[in-house]
């Protein structure tokens, strides 16, 4: 696969392709469609300004992980009372540094949604999330955007052509789903007071509230 197929494409839709395209590569859970073959090879294209499409790209993946995030965020309602009440020293200690690890999962390669749906589970503040987010989508395309051009076409295609192998993908799909099932499961059943307690006893305050 070579970067100029790609062209006519980016002619047709511009910086709305590249958001829909960063959209559909993020809104799948586990799956990581990658998206930034068609990001930083659009740096190539004379008509497009790198600066936008890292902008759109990360406006486009933040829209996506919006959505993955609210569904972990009010499936929480499935919870047992007994879970939720275990689950509230961990959510007030994401509450204040949540915002660290949803940037670090956007700004890195690791399929963030290992990190964005407990982030929802533990009712972290969904505007704090989506801009923890957006700052790292945006510097994270930036990189690939700036590190295309100033590598040039035969280091982006061989990425291509590394970044679509079905095996690398399948593999990556099965580790993701197996880390997030096992963060899940200690999330809900650990019991949070005794862990968090000893080295953040704030989160243990009954004058804040169940949040």
């Amino acid at each position: 696969m070579n970067i100029d197929q790609f062209f006519p494409f980016y002619d047709d839709f511009g910086y709305l392709g590249i958001l829909l395209i960063s959209f559909v590569g993020s809104i799948i859970v586990f799956v990581p469609i990658p998206y930034f073959p068609v990001l930083i090879t659009a740096a190539f294209n004379n008509n497009l300004d790198p600066t936008l499409l890292s902008l759109s790209s990360a406006i486009g993946a933040v829209i996506a992980k919006l959505i993955i995030f609210y569904a972990s965020y009010y499936g929480r309602t499935m919870l047992s009372p007994k879970i939720k009440v275990k689950m509230v020293p961990l959510q007030r200690l994401l509450g204040r540094y949540g915002g660290i690890g949803a940037f670090i999962a956007a700004v890195s390669p690791i399929p963030d949604d290992i990190v964005y749906i407990p982030l929802g589970l533990a009712k972290y503040s969904p505007w704090k999330f989506a801009i923890a987010t957006f700052l790292g989508k945006f510097i994270f395309n930036e990189m690939l955007v700036l590190g295309a051009i100033y590598f040039g076409k035969p280091f982006v295609n061989n990425l291509i052509s590394n970044s679509i192998n079905t095996d690398s993908l399948i593999g990556v799909t099965i580790a993701s789903v197996a880390v997030l099932g096992i963060i899940v499961y200690f999330a809900l059943k650990i019991d949070w007071a005794k862990i968090i307690g000893h080295w953040f006893p704030w989160t243990l305050d009954k004058d804040q509230g169940n949040e």
